[in-house]
């Protein structure tokens, strides 16, 4: 099964690439799909692309979700 995992950009790159930020880990991710996503947005990233952009209320309430299951997103438990 996919899923597609609510981050936070955190920095636009040149080209189409960002740094986000998903549960305290940084990726690069490409934005190919969603050109118009800046720093501070919330988007959801999939195999590497950021593919939608959401909310922060939408973001938040999924990753508490997803807090809830450490084992399902290779959480430490320490953290959620």
């Amino acid at each position: 099964m996919c899923l597609a995992i609510p981050a936070r950009i955190t920095e636009r790159k040149k080209g189409s690439l960002a740094t986000v930020d998903i549960l305290g880990v940084s990726r690069d991710v490409a934005l190919d799909l969603t050109p118009q996503a800046e720093e501070g947005d919330y988007v959801l990233v999939h195999a590497g692309f950021a593919i939608e952009v959401v909310d922060e209320a939408f973001a938040q309430d999924t990753l508490d979700l997803i807090r809830q299951f450490p084992e399902l997103a290779d959480l430490d438990t320490a953290e959620a």
